[in-house]
């Protein structure tokens, strides 16, 4: 910490009580008392900035600490956390990834293994068998994750930043205590929206929920289309429309059990990437769900969706992130060994630009990503952000990941070595949850309101 630093800190010390209506002279004694304390914490190597200012008035007596570290720079139970993830995802995961991705499926060991270290709960409560913590940690998992096995990060990333939080969110207590302690033990979630005929134009969706008679329950008819983690769900978040003549303010989610009666899951789609990643269809033929089992109020079901889908946004950046350093992680060690010309490729300097261009953006991604999710766990508006991370970390990974394949040469090309299986992988990541065309639109209308 700098004392040019502390010094700013000191001036926005003296500007914050010149608002509150105290002298902010740098010759008065609150500034000098400030000044003093935050270089002190300076030469003390504090990263914790802190100014103990005395009043003459005791009942003006207050403590100003301010915390200013960098957005990439985390909790040790954050860092704790990701070392976790990247030990087992190391350890347990990438010796399962190349068979996984044939046989199109993630293997059970796997997903028990999420369970077993907490991955499935990162932000359900402890009271609920969660993890209880941040949004931040859930991120980072995602990240480690994705740099052994994108496939498996988005199972992850789905039930911890859509279903679980919708839950933590809008849930009653009765479906909370129903359906958080399983979510964090021993059921996969999936968030079934998407319909053939409602993709991006989510809420002209046709699946139906008609109430009974006597109000204690709801018949569910339709089918959901390109369904994430749907073959080894054992809950669904289902969107459905109560009343179509209301159009988007019909819409109600449903947490409906895998095992209700007239629930099926249909035939794997056979995906260009992130083929172990079950994506099927779901047909609802007369399922019948509790009304105890709505989550939040009927007809609210799309804010719900627009507000957990901003949030997953933040996920799929991560994921990208974790993509676009999982191709380092596998080109840069190949282009310090390999040689040519009696020269390590990574001394060329046509190399040592590109890989320093691709790490660049990467740092960027980065720093977008997790200064967006601060935003969110500081309760400030972060829509536009939440977007603009997800635009560019998808551009970023498929960067990478093309770059990667040119500079391993011909073993980039083959399934030698996992960097075709990340370009092929990255792809949806201008897809899902919102198209890049979609994410440039949102941006867009926002900064459009700034300019107002």
């Amino acid at each position: 910490m700098s004392l040019a630093y502390c010094r700013a800190t000191a001036h926005h010390v003296a500007r914050s009580l010149q608002r509150s209506g105290i002298s902010s002279s740098t010759s008065s004694p609150f500034c000098k008392a400030a000044r003093q304390n935050i270089q002190f914490a300076a030469i003390s190597g504090s990263r914790t900035l802190s100014a103990s200012v005395t009043y003459p008035d005791e009942s003006m007596e207050h403590s100003y600490e301010q915390r200013r570290l960098p957005v990439t720079q985390f909790t040790e139970d954050e860092e704790m956390i990701r070392d976790a993830a990247r030990h087992w995802a190391n350890e347990e995961l990438r010796p399962l990834v190349r068979d996984m991705d044939n046989e199109g499926k993630t293997r059970p060991e796997v997903i028990q293994g999420l369970f077993d270290h907490g991955f499935m709960g990162m932000e359900i409560p402890e009271e609920y068998g969660g993890s209880g913590m941040n949004f931040t940690s859930a991120c980072l998992v995602v990240e480690e994750l994705s740099r052994v096995d994108p496939s498996v990060s988005i199972l992850v990333d789905i039930h911890n930043t859509l279903t679980n939080n919708a839950v933590r969110f809008w849930g009653s207590e009765e479906l909370k205590k129903k359906w958080l302690p399983r979510l964090a033990s021993d059921a996969v979630s999936s968030f079934a929206l998407s319909e053939a005929g409602s993709g991006t134009d989510a809420f002209a969706m046709k699946t139906t929920a008609t109430e009974s008679p006597d109000g204690s329950y709801y018949t569910l008819n339709g089918e959901k289309l390109w369904i994430s983690n749907s073959r080894e769900a054992g809950v669904f978040l289902v969107f459905a429309n109560v009343n179509p003549t209301l159009r988007h303010k019909g819409i109600t989610a449903f947490m409906v059990d895998a095992n209700t009666e007239g629930l099926h899951v249909g035939k794997a789609e056979k995906k260009l990437g992130l083929r172990a990643s079950s994506t099927c269809p779901v047909v609802l033929d007369d399922v019948k769900v509790d009304t105890v089992d709505i989550l939040g109020e009927v007809g609210l079901g799309y804010k719900y969706c627009i507000n957990i889908l901003n949030e997953g946004r933040i996920g799929i950046a991560s994921q990208q992130i974790g993509i676009a350093k999982g191709c380092m992680d596998i080109a840069m060690p190949y282009l310090n060994d390999r040689s040519q010309f009696g020269t390590k490729l990574a001394d060329f300097q046509g190399m040592e630009h590109q890989y320093a261009q691709i790490a660049t953006e990467i740092h960027a991604a980065e720093i977008m990503t997790y200064n967006t999710c601060r935003m969110k766990e500081n309760d400030i508006p972060f829509v536009k952000e939440a977007s603009m991370a997800k635009l560019y970390s998808s551009q970023v990974a498929e960067k990478a990941a093309s770059k990667s394949i040119e500079w391993l040469g011909g073993i980039g090309f083959t399934q030698d070595l996992l960097a075709e299986k990340f370009f092929r992988d990255c792809k949806v990541g201008s897809i899902y949850e919102g198209t890049s065309n979609i994410q440039l639109q949102t941006i867009a209308k926002r900064i459009k309101d700034e300019y107002r």
